[in-house]
């Protein structure tokens, strides 16, 4: 079974990768790694972010051997977000810090303020303009290899959908519960972690990255 540390201390992403990657992959998180460092994101499009955070937290464990007993073989890092075709693929890169700058001494902004921001940017949009999409790049990383050039492979996928004009469902995080995905009336945060798991951005680029795995032997 291959062995992978997820670049990231999101408790939702780690889970949602997991389970998409279960029976194949045996995960750790940067949750294992207390002392590692933030890999700063200032990339300018999805796959920049994810590769950066592969290769930079891969060149940290290289340099520092804090996982001797039991080092994965990849690195796995994730870069996504959300972009809306009424606001210009925006928030897009700053998903997760949208609203960040409202909130003082924030990276980060809470779901909650993320989506409120967006709903107010779209206040007055009909629904037939409210259209976006989900997307996730996904970078791996040999951590033996993570410093030579070419060595790291992207894998990526995306969700078409809509905004809705409320929030609905208990379910997922972030923007979950206003992306209603093309084909359905309900949103993420709605239709649960099994359905989700078919059709996300996320899913799609996970199944991406277990036939390359597979086809590794």
């Amino acid at each position: 079974m291959t062995t992978l540390l997820i670049a990231t201390r999101n408790a939702h992403k780690v889970a949602e990768i997991r389970a998409l990657l279960s029976g194949q992959c045996a995960c750790l998180s940067q949750n294992d790694l207390p002392e590692a460092p933030t890999i700063v994101e200032d990339e300018i499009n999805f796959a920049g972010n994810a590769r950066k955070k592969a290769e930079g937290l891969a060149a940290w464990i290289g340099d520092h051997s804090p996982l001797a007993n039991c080092a994965p073989e990849f690195i796995l890092a994730d870069d996504s977000g959300l972009e809306v075709d009424a606001l210009g693929g925006a928030p897009g890169v700053h998903s997760a810090r949208f609203a960040a700058e409202e909130i003082s001494g924030s990276a980060n902004a809470p779901d909650a303020a993320n989506n409120a921001k967006l709903l107010r940017l779209l206040a007055g949009v009909p629904l037939e303009r409210r259209g976006a999409r989900f997307r996730c790049a996904l970078a791996l990383a040999p951590l033996r290899a993570a410093a030579k050039a070419g060595s790291t492979t992207l894998f990526e996928g995306s969700c078409e959908g809509r905004i809705a004009l409320a929030p609905a469902g208990a379910g997922g995080f972030g923007y979950d519960p206003l992306f209603v995905p093309d084909g359905w009336n309900q949103s993420l945060a709605e239709l649960g972690e099994s359905v989700k798991n078919t059709m996300s951005h996320r899913a799609r680029a996970l199944r991406q990255l277990r036939e390359f795995l597979l086809q590794r032997g």
